[in-house]
């Protein structure tokens, strides 16, 4: 699987340690930045990761700020994205199972490695299910997605 990661300063460390799981974990890693610590801002993160889903270029993507918050927040302002800022290795795979979350996003400050290593593997081990539940609910979301892009954000 192509997987890209990306961080805000907060979440840099973490990334760095997380870019190599994913490669011992057999899969092509992107890591689109940020490259040190020094203060920068998680939107252009969010949307660098956004742009290589929505390509197609990557088929998930691994976000990190200070919380997660902000950057789940950006993320989820592109179309496609359905990023979710997770904290439990339930959430992390659940919420590809059952909400075709593409983007999973973690907070650099709040979560430790052995957590997040936990979680990314559940991430990317998990497929969508297609239930028709899920597809119920899913149609629902990208209808509320569709409404709102065509009236524009304010």
């Amino acid at each position: 699987m192509n997987v890209v990661l990306a961080s805000d300063h907060a979440g840099f460390a973490l990334k760095q340690e997380l870019v190599g799981f994913v490669k011992g974990l057999g899969h092509e890693v992107t890591d689109l930045g940020t490259h040190t610590s020094e203060a920068c801002d998680y939107p252009d993160f969010a949307e660098r990761i956004a742009e290589e889903v929505n390509s197609g270029r990557a088929e998930r993507g691994i976000l990190l700020c200070g919380s997660g918050v902000g950057a789940s927040v950006a993320a989820n302002k592109i179309p496609g994205i359905r990023a979710g800022n997770c904290g439990d290795y339930y959430s992390a795979h659940q919420g590809v199972e059952h909400d075709a979350m593409n983007v999973l996003v973690l907070g650099g400050r709040i979560v430790g490695g052995s957590v997040a290593r936990d979680m990314v593997r559940a991430f990317l081990d998990a497929t969508y299910t297609h239930e028709e539940r899920h597809e119920r609910r899913l149609a629902k979301v990208m209808a509320i997605e569709a409404r709102h892009c065509a009236r524009g954000v304010r």
